[in-house]
């Protein structure tokens, strides 16, 4: 008696009792499954790549940023103070001491 209450209710609420009304996967997926094989290899070799490549890179930032703090508040070094930022941040200690030596020579206004 409750089993059979208890399908009265869910065929009430428009559920489903019936495996073979069930809908199909690929209704829900808006794209090709071989799509999302795609993307998800793609976005694999992506993290690879940022892992092992970009990481260097971030890490050079990362140490001409900390140098371009020494050189400025430290050492109390004269040099323009936006510049020599974005220079220590993107091309890092080698940018930081191209600076430096510019600024030794006279050269940086």
């Amino acid at each position: 008696m409750i089993p059979q209450l208890l399908f009265s209710f869910a065929d009430g609420l428009g559920f489903a009792t019936n495996i073979a009304a069930t809908p199909n996967i690929e209704t829900f997926l808006p794209v090709n499954p071989p799509l999302f094989i795609i993307v998800g290899i793609v976005l694999i070799i992506a993290t690879i790549f940022i892992l092992f490549f970009l990481k260097k890179m971030i890490i050079n930032s990362v140490l001409g940023g900390v140098i371009w703090v020494i050189a400025i508040f430290v050492l109390k070094i004269n040099i323009p103070f936006i510049p020599s930022l974005v220079i220590s941040i993107i091309i890092g200690p080698a940018g930081i001491g191209t600076m430096l030596l510019l600024n030794a020579f006279g050269l940086l206004v």
